[in-house]
């Protein structure tokens, strides 16, 4: 039997760190046999005047995703950037507009993972996406961690790195750092491992 998986990774990123792990999050999923993975970016509920004084760059052209667009997908991976420990408002506000997704239990099963940027070693690491699996388990979701499936890169002391067992991560700084080297093969690996998964699940079903 022939399974194909349709996983979407949908991210909010002011500026520009969770977008680059997304990326490269999409180009592990896609490295799997019989799996197409697709950005879909959730709206920005900030006004533009605000994102200026705040230096925010221009969005880039992915797509803005609507709530049914979760039903369509086999697995689902949610970025976002760190506000004081926890998800991004932005993302919480999308969230929260999938009542009727929880209400007609259309997301119950799905496997889902999260990744996500901090401003600090102390940011929110571990706190993001601990607090943000409330998020998947009301609505049913199937947490699926990427763990120390990375192996030796998850105990590299030499450099700061970003994520954890719970998902990639990265450090914005000051804003203008970006993700290194090792930030972005983690992030590759978890969309491979993570796309793994899903179609064995659906597969399964």
């Amino acid at each position: 039997m022939i399974c194909y998986a349709y996983c979407l990774y949908r991210y909010y990123s002011m500026y520009g760190h969770v977008e680059k792990l997304a990326e490269e999050i999409k180009k592990g999923a896609n490295s799997v046999e019989e799996v197409e993975a697709k950005l879909w970016q959730v709206p920005e509920t900030l006004a533009e005047e605000v994102l200026e004084q705040m230096c925010a760059p221009p969005k880039s052209d992915v797509p803005i995703i609507t709530p049914n667009k979760l039903a369509e997908a086999d697995g689902l991976l949610f970025g976002f950037p760190t506000r004081f420990g926890m998800m991004a408002a932005q993302f919480k506000a999308f969230l929260d507009s999938t009542g009727g997704l929880w209400r007609t239990q259309l997301l119950a099963g799905k496997p889902a993972g999260i990744f996500y940027s901090t401003g600090s070693q102390g940011g929110g690491q571990e706190t993001t996406p601990l607090t943000a699996i409330t998020q998947l388990a009301h609505h049913g979701m199937v947490f699926v961690p990427v763990g120390y499936t990375f192996g030796a890169g998850m105990f590299d002391m030499e450099e700061l790195r970003g994520g954890s067992p719970y998902g990639a991560g990265t450090y914005a700084g000051d804003g203008y750092r970006i993700p290194t080297e090792l930030e972005l093969e983690l992030a590759f690996h978890q969309g491979q491992y993570f796309a793994t998964i899903a179609k064995k699940l659906k597969g399964s079903s």
